[in-house]
């Protein structure tokens, strides 16, 4: 069965937010702001003063519909299967008093083919924004959740912020490379994960700053990962684990023609530019590494445009020693 046809799908039919959800009790925050000293933790002070003045209330995407993702699996021809995963849990939403919610998914592939880049997609159909979390450059554990506000520098972790801060009930946190979390005896990087990844126990997520219990039962969590292998079981236990291919050398003309497409009607430039690539520019583009391919579209661009040509050619893209690495994938 063709993976588009799971469920029936309209271009008409989109994400609304339709719905409002609670995520932190009022009381719960007036009661610790009460019980702070007078001259002390104004930082803590003023992040309870800021939830009491933007209320527990946050919007939560309620599906009317399954919406047409048909140029999503064109974008992520490598995603098939984590798209259809995506599309089966809106399936369940729809038509129902239920918010939407997604099983937390872990990417899994080598570098480069795109594994952030399909979070911020998804992140844009569903509208709710999206929060990185870049484990390779944590140095502690409380990025997730938060550090004690008896620490100097102390401060909310990213969950927080992105539920109290944010606007949305069920945002999309990307913790990026969890492979990399480098943990120490003193505190695990993950340790925070064991809670939030369980939705019973993510109802009330305490944040160590604020110590006021969170809901974070609705994010949508999407982590990437090189190496299954430095993940810790229980935190994979938690996850549909999607393995990531790189893209044929079909599906990577696609991605290059669909980023031609996308560069060009994103710039009023654009308009000097044809509406198709050649088939011998989609070719070159298709065997650069993937960061390289934007970056090589927009030197063709400018080339072609010195010389008031309204086609790119080959000739146009840079020539530098990067420029020969084999294909991989598509940028992140």
């Amino acid at each position: 069965m063709d993976s588009r046809s799971l469920v029936p799908a309209s271009a008409s039919f989109q994400l609304p937010v339709a719905q409002l959800r609670s995520v932190y009790q009022t009381h719960e925050v007036e009661r610790k702001l009460a019980k702070l000293p007078e001259r002390e933790h104004e930082h803590l002070r003023s992040t309870y003063e800021r939830m009491l003045e933007r209320g527990p209330e946050r919007f939560q995407v309620k599906p009317s519909g399954v919406p047409d993702m048909a140029a999503l699996y064109d974008q992520l021809p490598n995603f098939t299967d984590a798209l259809d995963d995506v599309r089966r849990h809106v399936a369940l939403a729809q038509d129902s008093q239920d918010g939407l919610e997604v099983t937390p998914m872990l990417l899994l592939g080598p570098p480069g083919i795109g594994k952030t880049h399909f979070a911020r997609k998804l992140a844009e159909l569903l509208g709710t924004g999206m929060q990185l979390v870049p484990m390779s450059s944590m140095t502690a554990g409380w990025l997730l959740s938060g550090a004690s506000a008896q620490w100097k520098g102390s401060r909310p972790g990213k969950v927080f912020e992105a539920l109290v801060d944010g606007q949305y009930a069920n945002p999309v946190i990307v913790v990026d490379e969890i492979d990399k979390a480098s943990a120490d005896a003193q505190y695990d990087p993950l340790g925070a994960l064991y809670s939030l990844l369980e939705h019973d126990t993510a109802h009330s997520f305490v944040d160590e700053f604020a110590e006021v219990a969170i809901d974070a039962s609705q994010v949508i969590w999407i982590t990437t990962a090189n190496d299954e292998r430095a993940v810790p079981e229980p935190i994979l236990n938690r996850m549909n684990v999607f393995e990531i291919e790189a893209p044929s050398p079909e599906q990577a003309r696609r991605i290059a023609r669909n980023l031609y497409a996308s560069i060009r009607g994103e710039h009023d430039w654009g308009r000097q530019f044809a509406a198709e690539p050649a088939d011998d520019l989609l070719d070159a583009l298709a065997a650069l590494a993937p960061r390289e391919m934007r970056r090589a579209l927009m030197t063709g661009f400018g080339n072609a445009r010195l010389d008031r040509r309204e086609h790119v050619q080959v000739d146009d893209l840079p020539r530098s020693p990067g420029a020969a690495r084999g294909r991989i994938g598509f940028v992140q």
